[in-house]
């Protein structure tokens, strides 16, 4: 059922409609919804305070430092007023619980952050004094503090290292963070000497501008190479098919090398089971060299549609420039989201009912009974909502592609493509993406319960798959304004359909994407040797230039993403244009000129482009579809 009490289509033209009815409407409710809770979760934290002591910090009695307090029963020195006391002070800011990745040490709330060392109990009665900040608990008197027993376990650990307190936070924070070397070393495994972390963060420090000129240079690349790629993807086609082929034949020739040595050099009984065995590889590469081979040989003309396909989504990017920005919107709105997720997360870690832990004796907060699944309602919503972005993401994309592939004459495009999808979107199909995201999530939350589960991967490889099979399926609601399953269905009969042709463009284009990813990289890297090499030690490289070929990567990956959703939309359109047009009158095709040489060489002309042929081509440009009829007769 579609919105407004309207029904879905039984019979479909596959063809963009201009009268578009609500998808998948009872899951863009439920989504909403959901939504509601996770806010309603952020208000939760923030009604009963636990916003509050993350900013403005408590003490190890349960007071919010800033402001007057309530009694908590059982706990003395609660309900304390510490209007005049906004700082949060650790008696012992180095004693760091590694694995709970916290400070163990008692907490109180003070005036004024120590900005000097204090060496002695007589520095701290004589700040005390002149400051009327208290670093003792707070039944120790002040001018009591050299004197009494209680000093040694109620009083900050000797010599208390001058701080100062965080911006937002409150926290009274050391000026010299070596106390957290132990911390850092924990999480840097491999760092041995304090020295080698010291440098290799140096080096950071020191080469912060060429590491930000380095990120942007690969940001530019990534830009680029997705306007060349259409060029250079034959080249790189013939790059892997010359590795395939050559590193088979290798292989094999290897193989038979070692057994014919063997059986030169035959001595021992070992030896002539080492020769069978090499006779069996030996024969067993060389069915496999055939096999492969032959398959090459059969697939070459559908290698040839997925350079084509290259070579339109190349051009779909000089039509429709703002798909360049998708990367960029897409990154900005989960990092906006993410953010919110890690502060609600954070105010979770203060939000409950105070507990005193059995070990330190301090008052934690801790949410207890069913109030403790929140946080994993708050973990579902990373998943679903992140998924949902991403899913926004691949529909406004596919809405546009499709809007490109199904207009003949690309100079009555749209002024604006990607904001016409992006409405549609809004409009009529964020059902059909949360449907989309939940089923990606619910793919996704085992495989992370089971990630030290020895079938890891074959999880990574099912999730590819689903992805996939989502990006058609959001082309195919683009085209048809049809519900998520309906959508995935229809997708899938024609997958299967073309399932050899779908099997070299995955092969194909995934490794040709790859190459570039590579490219981007290792230009960006050497860049980067290039600048760093005005640094004085070698050694200081090796951090900075860790980060620029991550960051690279990660900017390639998400640009060149965007191309591959391009082509898994133009493939599906150029599927659906083949099955149900001929170029007959009344059932011309859509599809492009780059296209249309290669579906004519495949299909009509037995492989076999002559010079004529594409003369005819240049010639009927304006009515290509003249062409099919012409080359069947």
């Amino acid at each position: 059922m579609g919105c407004c009490g309207s029904t879905e289509r039984t019979k479909r033209e596959w063809k963009p409609l201009e009268d578009r009815s609500c998808t998948d409407l009872p899951w863009f409710l439920l989504f909403t919804v959901f939504c509601v809770g996770m806010g309603s979760i952020c208000g939760f934290t923030i009604a009963t305070g636990g916003a509050g002591r993350l900013v403005f910090g408590y003490d190890s009695y349960g007071n919010t430092c800033g402001q007057r307090n309530e009694q908590i029963e059982g706990v003395r020195l609660s309900g304390l007023d510490q209007t005049d006391k906004k700082y949060v002070f650790f008696l012992d800011p180095c004693n760091i619980d590694i694995v709970q990745r916290k400070i163990k040490s008692m907490a109180l709330c003070v005036s004024l952050c120590p900005d000097e060392e204090l060496k002695t109990y007589q520095d701290l009665k004589r700040f005390a004094m002149h400051n009327g900040s208290e670093l003792c608990s707070y039944e120790l008197a002040g001018h009591k503090y050299p004197s009494l027993p209680e000093r040694f376990d109620k009083c900050p650990k000797l010599p208390v290292p001058p701080s100062k307190s965080l911006p937002v936070f409150n926290r009274c924070t050391p000026v010299d963070i070596s106390c957290y070397a132990k911390f850092a070393e924990a999480v840097v495994t491999f760092v041995s000497d304090n020295s080698v972390l010291h440098r290799l963060i140096g080096g950071v420090i020191a080469s912060k501008e060429i590491i930000v000129g380095l990120c942007l240079l690969a940001l530019v690349l990534s830009m680029i190479l997705m306007l060349i790629i259409r060029y250079i993807s034959a080249v790189l086609v013939w790059i892997l098919t010359a590795m395939v082929v050559l590193g088979s034949l290798a292989g094999t020739s290897i193989l038979w090398w070692l057994y014919i040595d063997h059986r030169l050099t035959e001595e021992a009984e070992m030896t002539r089971d080492n020769a069978q065995a090499l006779l069996v590889y030996a024969i067993a590469a060389t069915v496999f060299t055939v096999i492969l081979l032959l398959l090459m040989l059969f697939m070459r003309k559908r290698v040839a549609l997925t350079i084509a396909l290259f070579h339109v989504a190349g051009k779909v990017f000089i039509h429709l420039p703002l798909l360049t920005l998708q990367p960029f919107c897409t990154f900005l709105a989960l990092l906006l989201f993410w953010m919110y997720w890690g502060l609600v997360l954070l105010f979770l870690g203060t939000t409950g009912n105070p507990v005193q832990n059995e070990e330190t004796g301090l008052t934690e907060f801790r949410l207890t009974g069913p109030l403790q699944y929140m946080t994993w309602y708050h973990a579902v919503g990373l998943i679903w909502i992140s998924e949902f972005i991403l899913a926004c993401q691949q529909m406004t994309v596919a809405g546009a592609v499709v809007t490109y592939y199904y207009t003949r004459d690309k100079t009555r495009l749209p002024v604006t493509p990607i904001l016409s999808s992006v409405l549609r979107l809004m409009r009529y199909h964020l059902g059909t993406v949360a449907k989309g995201s939940f089923i990606i999530t619910l793919v996704k939350i085992p495989r992370l319960m089971l990630m030290y589960v020895h079938n890891q991967l074959k999880g990574k490889v099912k999730i590819i798959k689903y992805c996939m099979l989502h990006t058609n399926a959001y082309a195919a609601t683009a085209i048809n304004s049809t519900s998520f399953c309906t959508s995935a269905r229809d997708a899938f009969v024609i997958l299967v359909e073309n399932a050899l042709r779908v099997a070299a463009i995955n092969a194909v284009g995934d490794f040709v994407l790859f190459l570039g990813k590579i490219l981007i990289v290792t230009s960006t890297a050497f860049a980067g040797v290039l600048l760093l090499n005005y640094q004085r030690d070698y050694a200081e490289w090796v951090l900075p230039l860790i980060i620029v070929c991550l960051f690279a990567f990660l900017v390639a990956h998400c640009f060149l993403s965007i191309f591959e959703i391009v082509v898994d939309v133009l493939f599906l359109c150029f599927a659906i244009d083949t099955k149900y047009n001929d170029g007959t009158p009344g059932k011309e095709f859509y599809m492009d000129k780059a296209l249309m040489v290669i579906y004519v060489k495949i299909w009509y002309t037995g492989g076999i482009l002559l010079k004529w042929e594409i003369i005819c081509v240049s010639i009927l440009d304006k009515n290509i579809n003249i062409l099919v009829p012409c080359f069947m007769s």
